[in-house]
Order: structure tokens, then C-alpha cells, then sequence
């Protein structure tokens, strides 16, 4: 069994429609029992960003979808598809940040 490592994923959603900031103020209290925090307000698109544990970069993606998905049906959000994923590892991390060996 891996050891699993920490990851910040964010994922975003996307559409036609302008998000309120009362839209995304739902969306954070849904992704705040995950550790979450929401983005989006003023533009066409919301999302979220969760630390999460996984074994590797495919597997806390899925993790982040999952959550994201329970949340946003937690909310009176329209139910868009996922067009941006990125997730950073721990690792990444720490071998980008200058001064550090």
C-alpha cells in the first residue's frame, strides 16, 4: 500500500451565467465541512479547492471531484460540467519553493 500524501486540488465549473456572491457564499458553506474553500463570484464560472489525501495525483483528483459534486448539490447552484482541474502535491510544493534544498 502507498503512503498517501497531501494535495491541494482545485476544481472549477463553467457556464453562462454570472455567479452572486450569495451563490458562492452557499457554495462555501457546502465545501467548508471538507476544508474547502469556493471561488467564483462575478464571473461565469464557480469552483472550489480541497486538500485532500491520496496515493497520487489521479487518485485525489477523483477525491476532489467527489466532494465537489456532493457540494454543489448541496446548493441551488447550476449543475455544470467540470472544465479546470489542477492539483499540486505536497512534493510540488516544496521543490518550487526557492531557498529551500
Amino acid at each position: 500500500m502507498a503512503i498517501e500524501i497531501a494535495w491541494s486540488v482545485g476544481v472549477e465549473a463553467s457556464g453562462d451565467r454570472i455567479m452572486t456572491s450569495e451563490m458562492i457564499v452557499d457554495l462555501a458553506d457546502a465545501v467548508a465541512p471538507r476544508g474547502g474553500s469556493a471561488s467564483g463570484i462575478g464571473t461565469t464560472a464557480y469552483g472550489a479547492t480541497f486538500l485532500v489525501y491520496a496515493e497520487d495525483r489521479e487518485k485525489a483528483v477523483g477525491k476532489a471531484r467527489d466532494f465537489f459534486h456532493a457540494a454543489v448539490a448541496k446548493t441551488g447552484l447550476p449543475k455544470w460540467e467540470i472544465t479546470r482541474v489542477e492539483a499540486e502535491s505536497e512534493e510540488d510544493l516544496v521543490e518550487t519553493e526557492p531557498g529551500l534544498p
